[in-house]
């Protein structure tokens, strides 16, 4: 910084005091962007207002408390400030710094999103996969970004290691953006495949009708894509709505993937020993298509299975098809039987239920049971 700049902040203090000093110090610090510096400058002159020390501009631990209201409020407005010049610097990840602790995200995903999705690898395109999917401002740019630019390997293991950051709207979001990317390359595959020995064949839209009739696709152990791709996809699928667009095409995949080699088709934990076949149960449900057979098929599970810890994971499964299609009726039996002994930290989910299927008196009877007087207090007023 030049001997000028100094000179500057002297005159100021000379002509206008310490006032005229902030300002000159403001305005000089906007004009290099030198914003980090900013913040401390905007912080260093609501201190000297309030008559605080100076020597630690940023710290409300030497402000007097009946003035720390005030020095809040002019500390959130220079962060404010900052992080806007910075999100307008295109200093994304630093501008992150003040947002978040502002909790105004907002911006800086707008801006996440209008971004054009990078060609390849580079330092830019690696912080915005930081920031759009690792800091949860937008899961779904950041997995394409990944995709686009270290392939589907990595992302799937990515959104393995996040799934239980991710709010249940954001876990559909990045599942349907997976299913979409192979449903497509595998439909693309598998056509290939066809035009080669059929060049005749009419263009399909599924995988159902393109491998209808054409098990030689599948002979020698065959297959057109990545399955530990595939498995992980339809894996994640089970996080869509029932409404979900993509959902038909989840299904697509799991009908496909019934059809591999047995040694491609890996087990999953139960009610998804059977990976693809139970899956295929699981997405009809949500579809509406024969539910009470998809029903049945997990039902002959729970009867058959000896395994308490077992029960209650295909139990879960039920209630959770059950309670997304809205027949809570159905489900607070199933939950009460082999889910709030099982799993204590069900109760609250258990007490949820209830109170949407306005069933007070299933929850009055099982926290009598259960000798949970708390919850037994809530329903009796809740009941009344």
């Amino acid at each position: 910084m030049s001997d000028a700049t100094f000179t500057q902040l002297q005159d100021q203090c000379r002509q206008g005091g310490a006032a005229a000093v902030f300002e000159q110090l403001a305005q000089t610090l906007r004009d290099k962007r030198d914003f980090h510096k900013l913040f401390d400058a905007l912080c260093l002159k609501k201190k000297y207002e309030l008559g605080a020390p100076l020597h630690r501009p940023t710290s409300f631990d030497d402000v007097p408390a009946e003035k720390r209201d005030e020095f809040e409020a002019a500390y959130i407005a220079a962060a404010r400030e900052v992080a806007n010049l910075l999100l307008k610097d295109n200093k994304l990840g630093q501008s992150f710094v003040y947002f978040h602790a502002l909790r105004e995200t907002q911006p800086l995903r707008d801006a996440i999103e209008a971004i054009e999705l990078p060609q390849e690898t580079s330092e830019q395109s690696e912080e915005l996969i930081d920031l759009a999917f690792y800091k949860l401002l937008h899961p779904v740019k950041g997995m394409q970004i990944m995709l686009r630019t270290h392939g589907t390997c990595s992302t799937i293991t990515s959104l393995d290691q996040a799934y239980m950051s991710l709010t249940p709207e954001q876990r559909s979001a990045c599942a349907a953006l997976l299913v979409r990317t192979l449903h497509a390359d595998l439909l693309q595959s598998l056509q290939r495949e066809v035009q080669q020995k059929i060049p005749v064949a009419a263009p399909v839209t599924t995988l159902k009708e393109l491998t209808a009739g054409r098990e030689w696709l599948f002979a020698e152990n065959n297959y057109h894509i990545d399955v530990s791709h595939l498995h992980s996809t339809v894996r994640f699928a089970r996080s869509l709505s029932p409404t979900h667009p993509d959902l038909p095409l989840a299904l697509d995949l799991a009908e496909y993937g019934v059809q591999l080699s047995p040694q491609f088709q890996y087990p999953g934990e139960p009610p998804f020993t059977e990976f693809y076949a139970a899956h295929i149960q699981f997405f009809k449900y949500l579809l509406n298509d024969n539910r009470d057979e998809a029903l049945a098929y997990f039902q002959r599970q729970l009867e058959n299975e000896a395994d308490s810890p077992s029960q209650a994971m295909i139990a879960y499964v039920m209630v959770d098809l059950l309670a997304r299609t809205e027949q809570l009726d159905k489900a607070l039996p199933i939950a009460e039987k082999y889910l709030v002994s099982a799993d204590h930290d069900f109760a609250a989910a258990f007490a949820e239920l209830c109170e949407k299927a306005g069933r007070f008196d299933v929850l009055l009877r099982n926290a009598e049971q259960r000798s949970d007087l708390v919850t037994y207090a809530a329903a009796l007023v809740q009941q009344k």
